[in-house]
């Protein structure tokens, strides 16, 4: 019989670090150029006026506005009419 433990624990001991997925803004919030509003896995919301997908499909704001959801789809209303037009431009 063995006299000693058996050292069987080091297959545990892993754990995955969180994704932090889900809403960041909700209708309504003020959001900058550039920021995250959803972070999610595949495409349960889709980007809609002035927002674009991201390579990891969050979505997120084109131009500073207010942040509005639309069935699926979320929509950025500019708080500048001028910089809607511009980035509808560029982008």
């Amino acid at each position: 019989m063995a006299h000693k433990k058996g050292q069987g624990s080091t297959e545990n001991g892993r754990d995955s670090n969180p994704q932090y997925r889900g809403i960041k803004l909700y209708g309504g919030e003020l959001a900058k150029s550039g920021s995250i509003i959803v972070r999610q896995c595949g495409t349960p919301w889709k980007a809609g006026f002035m927002t674009f997908r991201g390579s990891d499909d969050s979505i997120m704001a084109r131009v500073p506005g207010t942040v509005r959801f639309r069935g699926r789809f979320v929509d950025v209303i500019p708080a500048d009419p001028t910089a809607a037009r511009l980035a509808r431009d560029v982008g």
